[in-house]
């Protein structure tokens, strides 16, 4: 199916006093996946209804293949959105409940009926049609053993397949997901995001998803787009998105799961001291800001408390995570901080063990107080 870019310009959107959207802008290209993601009403999937056609924007305009959708009826807009509901027909077949859109939009009322919709002309040959259409879909998601089932015989996963074939089947240009993992549990979320990845590339379809959950954000898309309070803050891939988030803000959502954050006085020629470690902050010579430094727990090693540079820390509490295990540490004048460490390094620490953590400066980001980001150039002891 051939797939539209979608333009999304100034885009603005209040519900009473408050503003849910700002100024929003937005380029995706044609077979594109873009993830919007940010944290519950930040305005991403009011966002989404407003590019179906299910909220009307205050301000801006949507565009699909150069075609202004303002005015567009959401049924004419050639797009299929995928609800974090199955939104199912518990008295349908898998079959039927694909078949559904289909039924709707090519047959008239007289077709649909079983033994009238026989005799007109034509009709049986659309029928065909949509029978054909409906088995290539369910065998794009592996739904053909389950074609006569009905919903309730069904589980979680497998119904989320059947909601995602109803959108597929009309082969729309563009797919919008609201959340659609959102009810599974983490193994069949796990599983059912890489069925949406393999799917996505079979089809190359425009879509446009919204997610709270950055693993998922990461997993499935080219680019992320985060919201926060209305307001676009950031577009990247995902491997450029956590490695340069734009604030602090940003940085924070993404940690996974913690982020180490130091307040810190103004950097004295561009470099901060930390324990016995010089950090030099890239372009804050002469800044005279203050701010906050912040470092992700893989970029923190543990050492001997004698350590060159270390910074003295005590253990107080260890999060075992499988191959991983986080160690919370406390520093002199109350900082805390956390570490990422081997599972097999976390067995020989103990609560109250007095350590050494060092920080990698090629990774820490200086987050000055009027928002602007610089990057950890080298480091050193002192």
């Amino acid at each position: 199916m051939a797939a539209l870019d979608l333009h999304i310009d100034d885009i603005g959107k209040r519900f009473g006093a408050i503003d849910v959207l700002r100024g929003i802008c937005l380029r995706v290209a044609a077979g594109e996946f873009v993830t919007l993601l940010g944290p519950s009403g930040c305005g991403k999937s009011t966002l989404l209804r407003i590019i179906a056609g299910l909220e009307r924007a205050d301000q801006g305009h949507v565009r699909a293949g150069g075609r202004g959708l303002d005015a567009v009826a959401p049924k004419d807009r050639d797009l299929a959105f995928v609800f974090q509901s199955y939104a199912l027909y518990p008295h349908l077949s898998v079959h039927d409940n694909i078949a559904a859109p289909l039924v709707m939009r090519e047959l008239s009322s007289l077709e649909r009926l079983p033994v009238i919709g026989a005799l007109l002309p034509g009709a049986i040959q659309r029928k065909r049609s949509i029978q054909e259409r409906v088995r290539q879909t369910s065998g794009l998601l592996k739904l053909d053993a389950l074609l006569e089932r009905r919903p309730s015989a069904l589980s979680g996963g497998q119904r989320q397949r059947v909601a995602l074939g109803r959108a597929m089947v009309r082969k729309p240009k563009i797919f919008l997901m609201d959340e659609p993992l959102a009810n599974l549990d983490a193994a069949l979320r796990i599983h059912t995001r890489g069925e949406i990845a393999r799917l996505h590339k079979e089809m190359e379809t425009t879509t446009i998803f919204v997610t709270h959950d950055q693993a998922e954000a990461a997993a499935l898309s080219d680019r992320v787009a985060v919201i926060f309070g209305g307001e676009l803050r950031q577009v990247a891939a995902p491997a450029d998105l956590y490695r340069e988030p734009v604030d602090l803000d940003v940085a924070r959502f993404l940690a996974q799961p913690f982020l180490n954050e130091l307040a810190v006085a103004a950097p004295i020629g561009g470099g901060l001291m930390i324990g016995g470690s010089r950090i030099i902050i890239r372009d804050a010579l002469g800044s005279g800001l203050a701010g906050t430094l912040a470092f992700r727990p893989e970029h923190a090693t543990l050492a001997e408390k004698d350590h060159p540079g270390a910074l003295p820390v005590r253990v107080t509490r260890i999060e075992h995570a499988g191959i991983d295990a986080h160690v919370f540490v406390d520093a002199e004048a109350g900082a805390q901080f956390v570490a990422r460490i081997s599972a097999e390094r976390a067995r020989s620490l103990r609560d109250g063990d007095n350590l050494g953590l060092t920080i990698d400066a090629e990774q820490a980001w200086f987050f000055p107080s009027n928002g602007s980001r610089q990057r950890g150039d080298h480091s050193g002891a002192a």
